[in-house]
Protein backbone atom coordinates (compact mmCIF):
# COMPACT_ATOMS: atom_id res chain seq x y z
CA UNK A 1 0.00 0.00 0.00
CA UNK A 2 1.86 3.65 -1.22
CA UNK A 3 2.12 4.83 2.15
CA UNK A 4 -0.04 8.15 1.45
CA UNK A 5 -2.98 5.88 0.62
CA UNK A 6 -6.19 6.93 3.04
CA UNK A 7 -7.04 3.98 4.97
CA UNK A 8 -10.92 2.53 4.51
CA UNK A 9 -12.41 1.93 7.87
CA UNK A 10 -12.60 -1.56 7.58
CA UNK A 11 -9.27 -1.98 7.25
CA UNK A 12 -8.01 0.24 10.33
CA UNK A 13 -10.42 -1.80 12.54
CA UNK A 14 -8.01 -4.67 11.21
CA UNK A 15 -4.91 -2.83 12.08
CA UNK A 16 -6.29 -1.57 15.36
CA UNK A 17 -6.31 -5.11 16.61
CA UNK A 18 -2.28 -5.20 16.09
CA UNK A 19 -2.15 -1.83 18.17
CA UNK A 20 -3.77 -2.29 21.53
CA UNK A 21 -2.18 1.02 23.08
CA UNK A 22 -4.30 2.71 19.86
CA UNK A 23 -7.60 3.83 19.65
CA UNK A 24 -9.51 6.13 16.89
CA UNK A 25 -10.99 9.49 17.33
CA UNK A 26 -12.38 11.55 15.15
CA UNK A 27 -9.59 12.01 12.22
CA UNK A 28 -6.89 10.08 13.86
CA UNK A 29 -5.92 7.70 15.96
CA UNK A 30 -4.53 8.51 19.58
CA UNK A 31 -2.45 6.64 22.38
CA UNK A 32 -1.40 7.96 26.30
CA UNK A 33 1.04 6.30 27.84
CA UNK A 34 2.14 6.38 31.67
CA UNK A 35 6.01 6.75 32.50
CA UNK A 36 7.49 6.27 36.23
CA UNK A 37 8.04 9.54 36.34
CA UNK A 38 9.01 13.15 34.22
CA UNK A 39 12.71 11.97 33.30
CA UNK A 40 11.35 8.71 31.45
CA UNK A 41 8.29 11.14 30.03
CA UNK A 42 11.09 13.05 27.98
CA UNK A 43 12.69 10.10 27.09
CA UNK A 44 9.44 8.72 25.65
CA UNK A 45 9.28 12.01 24.33
CA UNK A 46 12.48 11.99 22.54
CA UNK A 47 11.96 9.14 20.55
CA UNK A 48 8.53 9.91 18.97
CA UNK A 49 10.32 12.87 18.15
CA UNK A 50 13.09 10.51 16.78
CA UNK A 51 10.87 8.12 15.10
CA UNK A 52 9.20 10.95 13.14
CA UNK A 53 11.80 12.81 11.67
CA UNK A 54 12.84 9.13 10.40
CA UNK A 55 9.67 9.09 9.11
CA UNK A 56 9.65 12.69 8.12
CA UNK A 57 6.00 12.32 9.65
CA UNK A 58 5.10 14.01 12.61
CA UNK A 59 2.21 13.15 15.34
CA UNK A 60 0.66 15.93 17.92
CA UNK A 61 2.62 15.13 21.19
CA UNK A 62 1.92 16.67 24.32
CA UNK A 63 3.58 16.15 27.67
CA UNK A 64 2.53 16.35 31.41
CA UNK A 65 4.96 15.10 34.11
CA UNK A 66 4.46 11.54 33.70
CA UNK A 67 2.08 11.24 30.95
CA UNK A 68 2.42 11.75 26.88
CA UNK A 69 -0.43 12.05 25.15
CA UNK A 70 0.35 11.49 21.02
CA UNK A 71 -1.98 11.70 18.00
CA UNK A 72 -1.39 10.96 14.48
CA UNK A 73 -2.98 12.10 11.70
CA UNK A 74 -2.41 13.07 7.68
CA UNK A 75 -2.99 16.40 7.43
CA UNK A 76 -1.57 16.01 3.22
CA UNK A 77 -5.11 14.33 2.75
CA UNK A 78 -7.54 16.65 4.42
CA UNK A 79 -6.85 15.17 8.12
CA UNK A 80 -6.90 11.57 7.41
CA UNK A 81 -5.62 8.38 8.42
CA UNK A 82 -2.83 6.65 6.09
CA UNK A 83 -0.39 3.87 6.10
CA UNK A 84 2.07 6.30 7.10
CA UNK A 85 -0.34 6.83 10.84
CA UNK A 86 -0.32 3.00 11.32
CA UNK A 87 3.05 3.43 10.84
CA UNK A 88 4.29 6.06 13.24
CA UNK A 89 1.70 4.86 15.47
CA UNK A 90 3.66 0.81 15.92
CA UNK A 91 7.00 2.59 16.37
CA UNK A 92 5.85 4.85 19.11
CA UNK A 93 4.41 1.58 20.62
CA UNK A 94 7.37 -0.27 20.46
CA UNK A 95 9.49 2.70 21.87
CA UNK A 96 7.29 3.34 24.76
CA UNK A 97 7.24 -0.78 25.60
CA UNK A 98 10.65 -0.48 25.68
CA UNK A 99 10.43 2.34 28.28
CA UNK A 100 8.28 0.04 30.20
CA UNK A 101 5.66 2.75 30.05
CA UNK A 102 2.09 1.65 30.44
CA UNK A 103 -0.67 2.42 27.77
CA UNK A 104 -3.35 4.46 29.68
CA UNK A 105 -6.96 3.70 26.85
CA UNK A 106 -9.03 4.97 29.54
CA UNK A 107 -7.09 8.76 29.17
CA UNK A 108 -7.83 8.85 24.99
CA UNK A 109 -10.71 11.45 24.14
CA UNK A 110 -11.33 14.29 22.18
CA UNK A 111 -13.90 17.36 22.68
CA UNK A 112 -15.68 19.58 20.46
CA UNK A 113 -17.70 21.67 20.33
CA UNK A 114 -20.64 21.21 18.92
CA UNK A 115 -23.64 24.62 17.76
CA UNK A 116 -27.21 23.77 16.53
CA UNK A 117 -28.00 25.85 13.80
CA UNK A 118 -29.98 25.90 10.75
CA UNK A 119 -27.87 27.77 8.17
CA UNK A 120 -23.66 26.81 9.12
CA UNK A 121 -22.86 29.10 6.48
CA UNK A 122 -24.20 32.09 7.44
CA UNK A 123 -22.40 31.69 10.91
CA UNK A 124 -19.37 29.47 10.45
CA UNK A 125 -16.94 32.56 9.24
CA UNK A 126 -17.79 34.43 11.74
CA UNK A 127 -16.73 31.75 14.35
CA UNK A 128 -13.67 31.17 12.03
CA UNK A 129 -12.56 35.11 12.18
CA UNK A 130 -13.36 34.98 15.71
CA UNK A 131 -10.85 31.93 17.07
CA UNK A 132 -8.50 31.92 14.35
CA UNK A 133 -9.66 28.83 12.85
CA UNK A 134 -9.60 26.81 9.56
CA UNK A 135 -12.46 25.22 7.85
CA UNK A 136 -11.74 21.74 7.23
CA UNK A 137 -13.61 19.50 4.26
CA UNK A 138 -16.39 18.68 6.24
CA UNK A 139 -17.57 22.03 6.89
CA UNK A 140 -15.96 22.11 11.02
CA UNK A 141 -13.65 24.51 11.92
CA UNK A 142 -10.26 23.77 13.25
CA UNK A 143 -7.51 24.97 15.14
CA UNK A 144 -4.40 25.65 12.74
CA UNK A 145 -2.32 25.02 16.21
CA UNK A 146 -4.10 21.83 16.78
CA UNK A 147 -4.54 22.77 20.66
CA UNK A 148 -7.99 24.22 20.74
CA UNK A 149 -11.08 22.01 20.75
CA UNK A 150 -13.13 21.40 17.07
CA UNK A 151 -15.77 23.93 16.07
CA UNK A 152 -18.38 21.41 14.24
CA UNK A 153 -22.10 23.05 13.14
CA UNK A 154 -24.95 20.63 13.60
CA UNK A 155 -27.39 21.29 11.00
CA UNK A 156 -30.77 21.02 11.99
CA UNK A 157 -34.31 22.72 10.88
CA UNK A 158 -34.92 22.57 14.63
CA UNK A 159 -32.11 23.77 16.79
CA UNK A 160 -31.80 23.50 20.40
CA UNK A 161 -32.96 26.33 22.93
CA UNK A 162 -29.45 25.68 23.85
CA UNK A 163 -27.71 25.89 20.61
CA UNK A 164 -24.22 25.04 22.23
CA UNK A 165 -23.13 21.54 23.12
CA UNK A 166 -19.99 19.19 23.81
CA UNK A 167 -19.49 16.22 21.83
CA UNK A 168 -16.82 14.31 24.24
CA UNK A 169 -15.41 11.83 22.25
CA UNK A 170 -14.05 8.45 24.12
CA UNK A 171 -12.86 4.75 23.01
CA UNK A 172 -16.11 2.47 23.02
CA UNK A 173 -13.58 0.40 25.18
CA UNK A 174 -13.87 2.76 27.86
CA UNK A 175 -16.99 4.54 27.43
CA UNK A 176 -19.04 1.98 29.86
CA UNK A 177 -17.34 3.42 33.09
CA UNK A 178 -17.99 7.00 32.14
CA UNK A 179 -21.41 6.00 31.14
CA UNK A 180 -22.18 4.30 34.44
CA UNK A 181 -21.10 7.22 36.59
CA UNK A 182 -22.87 10.10 34.27
CA UNK A 183 -26.46 7.92 35.33
CA UNK A 184 -25.44 7.56 38.78
CA UNK A 185 -24.83 11.15 39.14
CA UNK A 186 -28.53 12.01 38.00
CA UNK A 187 -28.37 12.46 34.36
CA UNK A 188 -31.05 12.10 31.66
CA UNK A 189 -29.34 9.87 29.36
CA UNK A 190 -30.85 9.06 25.88
CA UNK A 191 -29.08 6.32 24.34
CA UNK A 192 -31.28 5.70 21.07
CA UNK A 193 -28.23 6.03 18.98
CA UNK A 194 -25.47 4.70 21.77
CA UNK A 195 -23.15 3.30 21.01
CA UNK A 196 -22.18 6.08 18.35
CA UNK A 197 -23.76 8.66 20.71
CA UNK A 198 -25.81 8.63 23.87
CA UNK A 199 -27.00 12.43 24.53
CA UNK A 200 -26.19 13.66 28.09
CA UNK A 201 -28.84 15.82 30.05
CA UNK A 202 -27.76 17.50 33.01
CA UNK A 203 -30.30 18.80 35.89
CA UNK A 204 -30.42 22.22 34.32
CA UNK A 205 -31.40 21.02 30.94
CA UNK A 206 -27.54 21.42 29.72
CA UNK A 207 -26.74 18.76 27.18
CA UNK A 208 -23.22 16.95 25.95
CA UNK A 209 -22.83 14.17 23.88
CA UNK A 210 -20.65 10.81 24.61
CA UNK A 211 -19.41 10.09 21.43
CA UNK A 212 -17.67 6.68 20.70
CA UNK A 213 -15.82 5.54 17.53
CA UNK A 214 -18.55 2.16 17.52
CA UNK A 215 -21.28 2.54 14.47
CA UNK A 216 -20.31 5.74 13.77
CA UNK A 217 -18.35 5.80 10.27
CA UNK A 218 -19.38 3.75 7.76
CA UNK A 219 -17.10 0.39 6.63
Amino acid sequence: MPSNDVITQEALNVYLKDLPDWREVPGAIAAVYETKGSAEAIELFSDIAGAAEMDNHHPDVDWRYNLIFVTTTSHDVGGQITARDIALASKISERANALGATARTDLVGVVEVCIDTDNPEAIASQWAAGLGYKFLTDGSLADPNRRGPAIWFQGTDTPNDNRLHLDVWVPDSESQPILAALEASGVNAQADNAPAFTVITDSQGNRFCICTEAGRWPE
